[in-house]
């Protein structure tokens, strides 16, 4: 199994998620969903950053660009779709990690994480849908 590229540690800047004013579920009765929208209104409270108010996304709250996109093993996703896709990881194998795509058969995936073995890749989600294949 390949290790990952030596890499500076992952330091997320902000765990919580940025949620839309007025999103409460307990008022409106559910009616504004949490996902982010900026607000326009001319006399928002929000868009203004008045203190004590939740916060916008911003520019500062982005990545390290050297940790950006890297999953916490070290490796970036790579989502594979077929046996030929793994090919394109074969100098890469140390950076990037594959994923078998959701929709890929039990039947292909076996192929996959048997050409990856070969290759040396590492295959995240290897187990997905062959486990129940292999008891019965």
């Amino acid at each position: 199994m390949p290790k990952a590229a030596h890499h500076v540690k992952i330091v997320k800047k902000r765990r919580a998620q940025f949620i839309r004013f007025q999103s409460d579920p307990s008022t409106h009765s559910g009616r504004v969903k949490p996902s982010w929208r900026k607000p326009h209104g001319i006399d928002s409270r929000i868009r203004r950053k008045f203190r004590g108010n939740r916060p916008m996304p911003e520019v500062g709250y982005g990545s390290d660009k050297r940790t950006k996109f890297l999953r916490p093993d070290g490796f970036k996703a790579f989502h594979v779709k077929n046996v030929g896709d793994l090919s394109l990881l074969l100098m890469h194998n140390t950076k990037y990690a594959a994923i078998i795509a959701h929709n890929v058969s039990a039947k292909n995936r076996k192929k996959i994480v048997e050409r990856a073995d070969q290759l040396d890749i590492k295959v995240v989600n290897r187990n997905a849908k062959l486990r129940s294949q292999e008891s019965e």
